[in-house]
């Protein structure tokens, strides 16, 4: 059976229509987009790269105890959404950052890989592979199995996203679109180039009109089909839906508080006003509810 877990309904019709359609395109043309988080896994109570920064401020908290003292370091030790909003997103993001700095790629996907290895999600004590949500996982496969090319554009990080892409979704490290960090060029002790994280961000955050640009920029092919859960994505489903030919647009609509969360999808990086998920029906892009469509949710 196709799909297993989706209901029967209009969205997997409309799916299974859309794939079907597809068939007639050119296997180039056959290009299918997704956010990560809310769109492919859990996102609450926090975004699993944030849970992942916080477990690296610890372990360099344990290095160097001063670290803790520092502002914007100490607000997220205490939980103190008060001094986080006083500080502000960004000078927190850049703290962070600097908490990889200096190391290199092999040393960073290690220690995302570690992470996911010892970590729990926090309400549900399981790992973080098993918050995958299972119908678009089949999704991924039914895509695939039509010959399409998967991608996945987050906002997040691409190296965070692309250490985990392979075992978590069957995607190649090279098919993650992400927030990018700059690196330099170094030389190891032995005189061998490396390369050595920054602090710096390389171009835009990830989220809204960037997504597009960079999907252009890094893959340099346009989709047909893109899934997402927030505002974050509105430009990039907008932009697969006004493709020519069969295209479709879908939206993950969080409304299911028993077996997830029960909550509107915001976007990190700016402010909207209303429902995205009211908007994004009046714009054609498919809803897909977690309480009606997906008969299993993780």
């Amino acid at each position: 059976m196709r799909l297993p877990s989706w209901n029967q309904g209009r969205t997997r019709s409309a799916l299974l229509d859309f794939i079907d359609a597809a068939d007639e395109l050119p296997v180039e043309d056959r290009v299918a987009v997704f956010d990560n988080d809310g769109t492919l896994w859990c996102e609450k109570p926090a975004y699993p790269q944030m849970l992942f920064m916080l477990d690296e401020l610890r372990r360099a908290v344990g290095d160097d105890p001063s670290l803790a003292e520092r502002e914007e370091y100490r607000a997220l030790i205490d939980h103190d959404s008060a001094a986080q909003a006083e500080i502000g997103l960004e000078r927190i993001a850049d703290a962070l950052l600097e908490l990889c700095a200096g190391i290199g790629p092999d040393e960073f996907d290690a220690r995302v890989a570690s992470f996911f290895e010892r970590s729990r999600h926090p309400d549900r004590q399981v790992t973080y592979i098993e918050l995958r949500y299972r119908p678009m996982l089949e999704l991924l496969d039914e895509l695939r199995s039509h010959e399409f090319d998967v991608f996945i554009v987050t906002g997040g990080g691409a190296e965070f996203v692309r250490a985990i892409s392979r075992p978590f979704y069957a995607v190649s490290p090279d098919a993650v679109v992400g927030s990018l960090v700059g690196y330099e060029f170094a030389r190891d002790d032995a005189g061998r180039p490396v390369l050595l994280r920054t602090t710096q961000l390389f171009g835009e955050v990830n989220e809204g009109a960037p997504k597009v640009s960079n999907i252009q920029l890094q893959l340099g092919r346009r989709p047909i089909f893109a899934a997402g859960n927030s505002p974050g994505d509105a430009e990039m489903l907008e932009y697969a839906l006004a493709a020519d030919g069969p295209t479709m647009a879908l939206l993950v609509n969080h409304d299911d508080a028993d077996r997830e969360y029960e909550y509107e999808g915001v976007a990190g990086t700016f402010e909207t006003d209303g429902s995205f998920t009211e908007l994004a029906a009046g714009l054609g892009i498919t809803i897909a509810s977690m309480r009606d469509d997906w008969s299993t949710v993780f």
